[in-house]
């Protein structure tokens, strides 16, 4: 199986997911709107699509113009039923492109939380390989609604944590692909500080392996998806 790897920006690509989706046999290429290149292969020759965050938001196309037509792209990897798994920004792109509501929280969400699956949630080809609720990664300043046609499969206190969208197509707000180098990065950006970075630093030291886990299980479940649904296409 082919994968495409979206990425956003340096420090939000892949991680955790890279080694997996090799040691699932799949070969991967990781491009970005952002660079201005040709994509490595025709969007035909793609069995799966991993868009995954960035630092820059979901409405500003003033600043980054390629957020357009990114937009419109995943307009058509959906209309195409391409399996594809957005992560924060590639879930908040993933909501705009079919015309759901986007927009910025009141108190962006920063720091280990709880998600607790909804009923659709624990029945799902992808989220069923997670627990009911569990503490996860959360680093988002914009929340979405749930795309007209598409199922609620998880939530935290404050927003929106996932949804599906017909039957190949993802969309999760949390962090699944972080690693400790990763978020210790993130941690230490001043661009965008925590409220507490001392205390999320310790916290991430104590939690990260078991959240690593629950990332490879749904990385394993989504790779597994795709290829049953690449076989029927």
């Amino acid at each position: 199986m082919n994968v495409l790897s979206l990425v956003h920006g340096q420090d939000a690509g892949p991680e955790l997911f890279g080694p997996l989706v090799a040691e699932a046999g799949h070969r991967r290429d990781d491009w970005s709107f952002e660079w201005g290149t040709p994509m490595p292969q025709s969007l035909e020759a793609y069995d799966a699509v991993l868009v995954f965050g960035g630092f820059m938001h979901p409405d500003q196309d003033d600043v980054y113009p390629w957020l357009r037509d990114e937009t419109e792209w995943l307009r058509g990897l959906v209309e195409q039923e391409i399996p594809t798994l957005g992560i924060c920004l590639g879930s908040e792109l993933l909501a705009r492109a079919t015309g759901a509501w986007v927009g910025r929280l009141p108190v962006p969400e920063i720091g280990w939380g709880e998600v607790e699956l909804t009923e659709a949630g624990t029945t799902d080809p992808v989220f069923s390989a997670l627990p009911a609720r569990f503490g996860g990664l959360l680093w988002h300043h914009y929340a979405h609604d749930v795309p007209e046609g598409a199922v609620a499969l998880a939530h935290s206190a404050a927003s929106l944590q996932a949804f599906r969208l017909g039957e190949t197509c993802w969309g999760v707000q949390f962090h699944p692909e972080v690693t400790e180098p990763q978020l210790e990065r993130w941690i230490a950006d001043e661009g965008d500080p925590p409220p507490d970075p001392a205390r999320l630093l310790a916290e991430t030291r104590e939690r990260i392996g078991g959240w690593n886990e629950l990332g490879r299980r749904l990385c394993r479940s989504f790779l597994v998806a795709a290829e049953r649904l690449a076989r029927g296409r």
